[in-house]
Order: C-alpha cells, then structure tokens, then sequence
C-alpha cells in the first residue's frame, strides 16, 4: 500500500460528501457492518473520507506518508503528530507505532479517529463483535490487518468513555468500529 490516489474533484462535491457522510453515520450506527461507497466517478473510500471530514479546523496525522502533498494542500488540515490529531490514518497491515489521543473525562469525544487502510472488507480474518448496534454478535472479515491493532485498540478503549473510534476503509468500502464495540479475533492475518 502506498500513498493514496489523489483526491479526485468529484471528491469536493457536496452531493458526494453528504453521501460519503450518510455512509459513515450507517456504519457508525451498525458498527461492522459493511458500507459500500463505491461511485462510478469517484476517488478511493480513503479519499472520500478525507474530503468529507477534515478541513483547516482539524488536526490530521499521515505517519506512514499515505497523504499526497497536492491532496495536504487542498484539505488544508493542519498536520499533527498522532497523539494530538483528531484524525489518524495509517496502513492496518503495519503494527500501530504511535499513542493517539484518547480524550479526557471532561471530554471524551476529543479522542482521536483513526482511519486504517486495509487490503479487504468482507473477505479475511474474521472478527467476532458485539456491544451497541450490534443484534447479539456481528462477524466481520478483514485482509490486511495486523492484529497488534486489535490489541491496542482494546487497551486504548479500557477506560471508556476515553478511547478512539476506528474506520475500517478498503477501496471501495468501509466499515466502523466505535469505541463501544467488543472484539474477539477468530483468525490470524
């Protein structure tokens, strides 16, 4: 996985954008399950989402360099180390080699969101969840991810409400994985 295709100018529409939005709230509220992004016209999910959500008021952090310098410019996102950025993307096959922000008590929702970029949504290693907006248990299949993410992600969610949300995105889809959810790993990578 390398740096991300550049934003594409269907990406800055507002149509797409409210879209890509209404996607995320859809997966947020049904954490696991897999939302289709796909438009004929369109950038990577990863794109959509960065034109979608950031913007000059946000602090972003790229570690791994997955953001172009053209795609910088337009988002106009102040750049951040992980532990103080709103929103973290990173590639979901390479171990987490950072701390983000989990927020405070006074306010929890300062926690960071991290976007992880992997191989596959659908088809993987299946993950067994459960917790709020899931009807008992949820299975989800996933490629490309290292389960060093999963360890973290628990540990950083061991003081709710303090933690970080996760977006799953492959090239056309995504999936969300809030703070709330429990996660058993079934398989290996």
């Amino acid at each position: 996985m390398s740096e991300i295709a550049s934003i594409q100018p269907s990406a800055w529409e507002p149509l797409t954008q409210q879209f890509v939005f209404r996607r995320l709230l859809e997966a947020f509220s049904y954490p696991g399950r897999v939302a289709s992004v796909a438009r004929t016209d369109a950038a990577p999910v990863l794109s959509l989402l960065l034109a979608t959500l950031v913007d000059a008021e946000i602090a972003l952090a790229d570690p791994q360099g997955l953001i172009g310098a053209d795609d910088w410019r337009r988002l106009g996102a102040r750049r951040a180390a992980p532990e103080k950025a709103h929103f973290i993307v990173a590639r979901g096959d390479l171990a987490p080699a950072f701390e983000p922000s989990l927020g405070t008590l006074e306010s929890p929702e300062r926690g960071a969101t991290v976007v992880l970029q992997v191989e596959s949504l659908g088809v993987g290693a299946p993950l067994s969840l459960s917790g709020p907006g899931i009807d008992g248990a949820a299975t989800l299949a996933v490629g490309g991810l290292d389960p060093t993410w999963l360890a973290r992600r628990a540990a950083w969610n061991s003081a709710f409400p303090l933690g970080v949300d996760v977006i799953l995105v492959d090239g056309t889809r995504l999936a969300a994985l809030p703070r709330t959810t429990r996660i058993k790993f079934e398989g290996g990578h």
